[in-house]
């Protein structure tokens, strides 16, 4: 989902430059620092990019500029980064092949480990297919516009773009120095994928929408976490107690992401603050419960927790570039950290056009597309299904009219910074657009889409 444009890094950092060394100001300063060596290590040992070109472009873009004052130390050979605000707070970012980069505490180097090698797609050939007719001027207009910069003081930075009608490719362009076959994190779209991992497990019968007492922890005498059910957490409506702020450091949310080495056990220690099944609240602590749920599921069966994605959805789609990062203790992180071409983003779309099918194979169980794109009751204006948006986040121009025109059966994977997935099964059609658009409304994906209609 897209954050404020002063997520992690301005406001409190500035305040640890100015106050010091208090225990909660260490605390925030290890936010900033976890942030920058976990994205910089991510772009150069993930998604294969020059380090110069990411501290210039990425971390230290527009509201990140507070970050160059962070110490940064690279090592190519050990595949670390390692970051620090004068020495205060320094964190570690390690990368482990097969399972990206973590972040690890002080002093706290984990054994090397590798993980699963990529699954071998059935089949062969190229995907997806170019489309034999003549693109029409008024679509290569609109894909054109898709990386001007009508505003300096909102900087798209439209990295990637790609288009498919009936599975094949109409439109596909990169910006300089990316390109089909570089893997870009796609935040918070990352949610979208964990569901349908948990839809898998749904149809091999090793979880069930109606399960509760999920985790242990939350199994104790008169604990009413236990009432929290797995749709309840994939429709968003746990009712846990997670503060989603991004402009607050010491927030569950920046906290849980780049300074504890369990995301997922910071995310099920919090209390309830609702009653489960009754208030709708996007969280990404929730999804990384799921993904405790989802590992302690497959364990349970004897189930090769890390070599699931491969097996149940990368490999029969042919995502041979996805990545999905663990956090320091192997879970996946599966709010934010999954690592893909964008032409892998877009199986996963085709794959939900497509009712779960995949080349005649059934991935997805029957019914599950529908359930994850039908509207949870109780979040506004029914803008959300099962770990799927429905409506577009005002950031992306949800509350506009070129929102209210797009055609109802849409919907979408969202992340921070204007990542966009967007399937509409009426027209036949999955976009997929990544960037780097830091500022609030940088990227008006409602407009954009609204062009692309018009256009085909």
């Amino acid at each position: 989902m897209p954050l404020s444009p002063w997520s992690i890094a301005t406001a409190v950092l500035l305040g640890a430059v100015l106050l010091g060394t208090s225990r909660l100001l260490r605390r925030a300063a290890a936010v900033g620092a976890g942030y920058k060596a976990k994205v910089l290590a991510s772009a150069v040992f993930v998604s294969g990019r020059d380090p110069v070109a990411v501290l210039a472009s990425d971390v230290q873009a527009d509201s990140y500029f507070i970050l160059r004052f962070f110490r940064t130390e690279l090592d190519a050979h050990a595949r670390r980064v390692t970051v620090s605000l004068f020495g205060i707070s320094p964190r570690t970012a390690v990368y482990r092949p097969g399972l990206g980069v973590a972040l690890v505490p002080t002093g706290e180097l984990p054994e090397p480990k590798e993980g699963p090698a990529p699954e071998e797609p059935p089949g062969g050939g190229t995907w997806p297919v170019s489309h034999a007719g003549p693109v029409p001027e008024a679509l290569t207009r609109v894909v054109e516009s898709a990386f001007a910069e009508p505003s300096p003081r909102k900087a798209r930075r439209t990295r990637a773009l790609l288009i498919l009608r009936d599975g094949e490719r109409l439109a596909e362009k990169y910006a300089p120095g990316f390109g089909p076959d570089m893997p870009l994190c796609g935040w918070s779209m990352s949610k979208s994928v964990l569901g349908a991992l948990v839809g898998v497990a749904v149809g091999e019968g090793w979880l069930r929408l109606e399960d509760r007492r999920l985790l242990e922890e939350w199994s104790g005498p008169g604990d009413p976490r236990a009432d929290i059910s797995l749709e309840d957490l994939l429709r968003m409506r746990s009712g846990l107690m997670f503060r989603e702020v991004y402009a607050d450091p010491l927030s569950d949310v920046t906290q849980m992401l780049f300074a504890l080495p369990d995301a997922a056990g910071h995310a099920s220690s919090r209390p309830l603050r609702h009653p489960p099944g009754h208030f709708w609240k996007y969280s990404s602590g929730t999804t990384n419960v799921v993904s405790r749920v989802l590992r302690r599921a497959l364990e349970r069966k004897g189930e090769d927790y890390h070599r699931f994605p491969g097996k149940a959805l990368f490999g029969p789609l042919g995502m041979r570039s996805a990545v999905f990062e663990t956090d320091a203790r192997g879970t996946f992180v599966g709010s934010s950290f999954l690592y893909a071409t964008a032409r892998d983003w877009a199986r996963v779309g085709q794959l939900f056009l497509q009712d779960g099918v995949w080349e005649g194979r059934r991935v997805l169980p029957e019914g599950w597309v529908r359930f994850s794109t039908t509207p949870t009751s109780q979040s506004p204006n029914g803008c959300y299904g099962a770990h799927w948006w429905l409506k577009l986040a005002r950031e992306l121009g949800g509350e506009t009219e070129a929102a209210r025109c797009l055609p109802p059966d849409a919907f979408h994977a969202l992340g921070h910074e204007g990542q966009t997935l967007t399937v509409i099964p009426s027209r036949r059609l999955v976009v997929v657009r990544l960037g780097l658009s830091v500022r609030i409304e940088a990227w008006n994906h409602a407009a954009f889409l609204a062009d692309l209609l018009a256009a085909l």
